[in-house]
């Protein structure tokens, strides 16, 4: 289990940092795209649509995010607006509405819940990575990174010492061991960084921020599987389960680092809407 997860982290690797690095901006948000659709149809699943259902979902996520294409002629303000509304109510779900659900546990209900939640999960995370590499492919690699340590720091400081839960009635796997050798990696990691690039120590405030945000996007989609009844949002990549269980920490730290990044611009779009 952990060889191919491993193996499969790697070439996931070796395949993103290429696209991050030398794709032209249409193509890299088509690449993009693959993922977020792969994520749509397994995001069908969860929530217990019929195969028909998961198509529908599928094609008008589809049709949403070709409204979000970069380089659109004509298209420019437009982009820009409902770029900045959706990542506004992303950081607004994830830092206002999410601790609120993770605490009541609520279950999605009704036709129009399960799509508009949906689209916050996926669209605002691939919109961030567009907006987020026009400033450089290394923020993005940073942001990235942060994630994935803090995921492998807690996974390992759990195995080894974990003994209290963090949440059991929502994912009896995580403990507060995990969690805490997830901060203590990310504080090395980015005081480093810090030091390193002669950064202010107040930064290392921000990366344990996207620490406690992964954890969150973590426990909400472990959330919705337990409602649903299964262990993995899909099976497509070994080891790993489905792309929903590998960018769940993703979701919910992306379109805040974004929106927090953009803030100044974003809000004189929305000032202007």
């Amino acid at each position: 289990m952990l060889k191919n997860r491993l193996i499969t982290a790697m070439i996931l690797g070796a395949v993103f940092l290429g696209a991050l690095f030398f794709l032209p901006n249409l193509a890299w948000a088509l690449f993009l795209l693959v993922f977020i659709l792969a994520g749509a149809w397994e995001w069908g699943g969860l929530v217990g649509y019929s195969r028909g259902g998961k198509i529908v979902f599928l094609v008008t996520t589809a049709a949403f995010a070709a409204l979000l294409l970069p380089g659109l002629p004509g298209m420019e303000l437009w982009n820009m607006r409902l770029s900045a509304l959706l990542l506004l109510n992303a950081t607004l779900f994830w830092a206002v509405l999410m601790p609120l659900w993770l605490a009541h546990r609520w279950r999605i209900g009704g036709r129009i819940a399960p799509v508009l939640v949906g689209w916050l999960l996926l669209l605002p995370p691939w919109i961030a990575l567009l907006n987020l590499r026009h400033i450089g492919p290394q923020l993005v690699l940073v942001v990235m990174l942060t994630v994935a340590l803090a995921d492998s720091a807690a996974y390992f400081s759990g195995k080894r010492f974990g003994k209290h839960k963090l949440a059991p009635q929502i994912s009896p796997g995580k403990t507060w061991e995990g969690l805490i050798g997830a901060l203590i990696a990310v504080t090395l990691f980015a005081g480093a960084l810090c030091l390193w690039k002669n950064f202010s120590l107040w930064l290392v405030v921000g990366f344990l921020t996207i620490v406690i945000l992964s954890v969150i996007g973590d426990l909400f989609e472990s959330l919705i599987k337990r409602h649903a009844g299964k262990k993995d949002s899909g099976s497509i990549l070994p080891g790993h389960g489905g792309v929903m269980d590998r960018i769940d920490g993703l979701t919910s730290t992306l379109p805040l680092v974004a929106f927090y990044v953009y803030l100044p611009f974003y809000r004189d779009v929305l000032v202007n809407l």
